[in-house]
């Protein structure tokens, strides 16, 4: 499309929302000097840009329906495949649904992009086909995956297999929920604030989120840059290291990946946790919010690992308390700026920017803002208002307070292998009916994130692993290693796994 030079008015009024007192002379000669810059603008709407990875041919699927569907866990169900062999031959892996898939319609649970289907692979999916893997649909997820509850997808209700009446937490439920009702062995979901960990842990399946630039997530619709992750969700250890193996390391178009360190979590497998120091977080277990129940189970599965020679002991990292402001005050800004004016995509930054998608938010935050969920406009005009009042002080602050946090816990982690404690202080919540009141539907989507949102401010890996349940409701135990070092929490994973705590039978 061509830029359209603006006219007179537009530019008067564009120098008034600045404040500018623009004299009419001065209007005209900024249209005059807007020609040149314009014509850039024009020359790029002519050159091909590169695109990603070749997309093979495809079926694109179809949209189950409830019959198939019955804890709403798809959005779309496909088969695809690239004919390669690999390290994930014969496995079907499930896809969140804010990570494109070529050809597939992609809502990321919003109405506003309802109808958008991409033309491209994310750098994971092209990774997944790759070694073999078969894409089995896109798994569905909040909106704009601003939840960490599962009751905010336009598709509708996402339910935990362990009892429908309950979330499945978010805002990766589909994925999560998909693993632990045996429809898929592996899935990837994206974690910003805990949506990789919230809803492995209340549906007691395996979720890993790596160290922060390890996963590329070009391709994907993020939230925050400094905040993105992409990670494993399975019904194993043996899987998340098989799915993680694939997907990690340095992609060229993502810049967080250029320190990308993967490690050999195959053999991690097959090294014995004997001989690692456990910290367990005091701060983790003291919440207003915390179940003594679910504090119980984790503590006790956190024992029963000195049977095979691991060590532990309490730590104190008064930082952690801190740790979910300093993460409010890097995601709001950070999001509203992103998905306002971003258009879902940010700028600014090196990288692949996915353009079909920045259009089809535009076109949905246009003529559907309405229809998006509470929390979504919550994260909208809360950020907003903080950017325009205080002019960003209060994110760059909290941008510079996340070394403080991150050096607290590296600190810990000098005199421990691994930080544990409870991943969700505690089990599944009820979901609130649609006519629940707005702040009971708001409270009920953010309020289980006291432990897992500061590991995505510290960047650190964290891995939930199922140890038991309370009232026949999943329990996840936490395990958060050095940055980098999967392989480690791996290793402890797999004792807890074969020791019978992560089998919920």
């Amino acid at each position: 499309m061509a830029v359209r030079l603006p006219t007179l008015e537009q530019i008067d009024q564009l120098g008034a929302e600045f404040g500018l007192v623009l004299s009419s002379e001065e209007v005209a000669a900024f249209r005059q000097a807007f020609k040149g810059p314009l014509a850039s603008y024009g020359r790029i709407e002519e050159l091909v840009a590169p695109a990603l990875a070749p997309v093979p041919p495809r079926s694109p699927g179809y949209r189950p329906a409830a019959s198939e569907n019955p804890y709403g866990a798809w959005y779309w169900k496909t088969n695809i495949k690239s004919g390669s062999e690999g390290l994930l031959s014969g496995k079907t892996v499930a896809i969140k649904d804010n990570i494109c898939v070529a050809g597939v319609p992609m809502m990321n649970g919003s109405a506003l992009l309802e109808g958008y289907v991409p033309e491209f692979d994310a750098t994971v999916v092209t990774r997944i086909l790759n070694a073999g893997g078969t894409i089995a649909g896109k798994a569905a997820c909040e909106d704009l995956c601003f939840s960490g509850a599962s009751h905010t997808c336009a598709g509708g209700v996402i339910r935990n297999p362990h009892n429908p009446a309950h979330s499945a937490g978010g805002s990766s439920g589909g994925s999560a929920a998909l693993v632990a009702s045996g429809e898929v062995p592996m899935a990837l979901g994206g974690d910003q604030g805990g949506s990789i960990r919230t809803p492995s842990s209340w549906c007691g399946v395996y979720g890993l989120k790596p160290t922060w630039g390890l996963v590329p997530t070009t391709g994907s619709m993020p939230i925050s840059y400094s905040v993105d992750h992409c990670g494993p969700i399975c019904a194993s250890v043996d899987d998340v290291a098989r799915l993680l193996t694939v997907i990690a390391g340095h992609d060229g178009w993502d810049t967080r990946t250029i320190a990308a360190r993967p490690g050999d979590y195959l053999s991690a497998l097959t090294q014995p946790a004997r001989g690692l120091r456990v910290g367990i977080l005091h701060e983790g277990f003291g919440h207003a919010e915390s179940d003594p129940d679910v504090n119980e189970k984790v503590r006790q599965a956190i024992a029963a690992l000195g049977k095979v020679g691991v060590e532990s002991a309490e730590i104190s990292v008064p930082w952690h308390l801190d740790g979910p402001h300093v993460w409010s005050g890097i995601i709001l800004e950070g999001a509203a700026e992103m998905m306002l004016k971003g258009y879902g995509v940010g700028n600014n930054v090196q990288g692949y920017y996915p353009v079909s998608m920045q259009e089809a938010l535009a076109r949905g935050m246009a003529t559907r803002i309405n229809d998006v969920s509470p929390t979504v406009k919550l994260v909208l005009m809360l950020g907003e208002y903080m950017h325009r009042h205080y002019h960003g002080r209060y994110h760059s602050k909290a941008q510079n307070l996340r070394g403080l946090l991150r050096h607290a816990y590296d600190d810990a982690l000098e005199k421990f292998d691994v930080l544990a404690m409870p991943t969700i202080p505690f089990t599944a919540t009820p979901i609130p009916p649609a006519d629940a009141p707005l702040g009971t539907l708001i409270d009920t989507a953010l309020n289980m994130q006291a432990n897992t949102c500061s590991f995505d401010v510290s960047g650190h890996p964290a891995f939930t692993v199922p140890c038991g349940r309370v009232n026949g409701l999943p329990v996840g135990l936490m395990l958060v290693g050095r940055h980098f070092e999967e392989a480690t929490l791996i290793r402890l994973a797999l004792a807890i796994e074969a020791g019978g705590d992560g089998k919920l039978n």
